[in-house]
């Protein structure tokens, strides 16, 4: 099965800091390695089927071609769009966050 790299962007490389010194500041390194372990498995499965993400916020956004992934275990989306030799990591962001206002912020896009 083909697996195109995964080139994340300098703020989706943020993104996974500020979310593994969250989780190390409020909860446990077992916690912080857990969700380093499901960005690698998410990134994994995006590298193998860029198509299966949500293109919901492709339209949301009018941004085309962007989709979203969910990690396994926690409420973390990763951004990405698919490019003909890999796969383009936007963001890493909390579900929960306002994505819109996220995704446009400074080297967002």
């Amino acid at each position: 099965m083909k697996h195109k790299p995964i080139v994340p962007r300098e703020q989706a490389h943020r993104d996974v800091d500020d979310a593994v010194v969250y989780y190390l500041s409020e909860a446990t390194e077992a916690v912080a390695l857990g969700f380093i372990d499901a960005l690698e498995q998410a990134y994994t499965h995006i590298g193998r089927h860029p198509a299966t993400g949500s293109p919901r916020y492709a339209h949301a956004l009018n941004l085309p071609g962007l989709r979203a992934w969910s990690l396994a275990r926690y409420p973390y989306l990763v951004f990405y769009v698919e490019r003909p030799d890999h796969i383009d990591i936007w963001r890493v962001l909390h579900g929960q966050r306002d994505i819109p206002a996220w995704m446009h912020e400074p080297d967002g896009v």
